[in-house]
């Protein structure tokens, strides 16, 4: 007979999706492998996830023929599965994720390859508050700006920002149930969170301030490279 106590313990996996071209951020390339700080902005992603010693594994999804880890060895497992879309990415890492031993019941933490501000705190912070709720959850900040509706580039309107958050990531989840949350909602989610939602669950918030912010445009590089230049102060 399998009591609870001998029942083995959930693992945490992160999941990268790596994949994207960055179109708005005004690079000749793909913007993850932009160097910032010295590095290519994915590396100072991965080292976070790299000193949190309850990640089991991390998956990178990247697209196929993109030979940036070939050149660059990590010791993350990298597959060339990267779909149209980031739920595709993200559905067909869940799956490697399996097949490289992952179960149902493990936790798998999404993370945004062009937020390299995350820090290992943060990841821990997280951890320690999924790790034993029902649902998971995720990084996120209250808004405390005034929000506008636009049209024609001109605001047509002030939305309440009452109970308003911005989603960051990593998003903690278990591998069966957002597998399940994504087959249902992709590919029109553009979150994790989002597609969890879909099947009438309520993902945990969990607090978070400004700086881990995904880089996006031209401007966010040179403050990316401010921060992580002066964390090392």
């Amino acid at each position: 007979m399998v009591t609870s106590e001998s029942k083995p313990q959930s693992r945490c996996f992160a999941l990268v999706p790596c994949a994207g071209t960055g179109s708005r951020a005004g690079t000749n390339g793909p913007k993850q492998y932009e160097r910032i700080a010295g590095h290519p902005m994915v590396w100072h992603t991965l080292a976070a996830f790299g000193a949190v010693r309850r990640i089991s594994r991390t998956l990178i999804v990247v697209a196929p023929g993109d030979g940036f880890f070939e050149r660059n060895p990590t010791s993350a497992l990298v597959v060339p599965c990267g779909g149209p879309t980031r739920a595709a990415s993200v559905m067909n890492g869940l799956y490697e994720l399996g097949r490289a031993g992952a179960t149902d019941r493990d936790w798998v933490l999404v993370h945004d390859a062009a937020r390299c501000l995350i820090t290992p705190a943060l990841i821990d912070a997280l951890i320690d508050a999924c790790i034993a709720d029902e649902v998971g959850g995720l990084l996120a900040h209250k808004v405390v700006d005034t929000i506008k509706q636009e049209e024609g580039g001109r605001s047509v309107a002030t939305l309440d920002r009452e109970h308003k958050w911005l989603a960051q990531t990593p998003q903690m989840f278990r591998l069966g149930v957002l597998q399940q949350a994504l087959e249902r909602a992709a590919p029109h989610v553009t979150d994790e969170a989002s597609a969890i939602e879909s099947l009438g669950l309520k993902p945990l918030l969990v607090p978070n301030g400004t700086q881990n912010f995904k880089v996006t445009y031209p401007a966010d590089f040179a403050l990316a490279e401010a921060v992580l230049k002066a964390r090392l102060r």
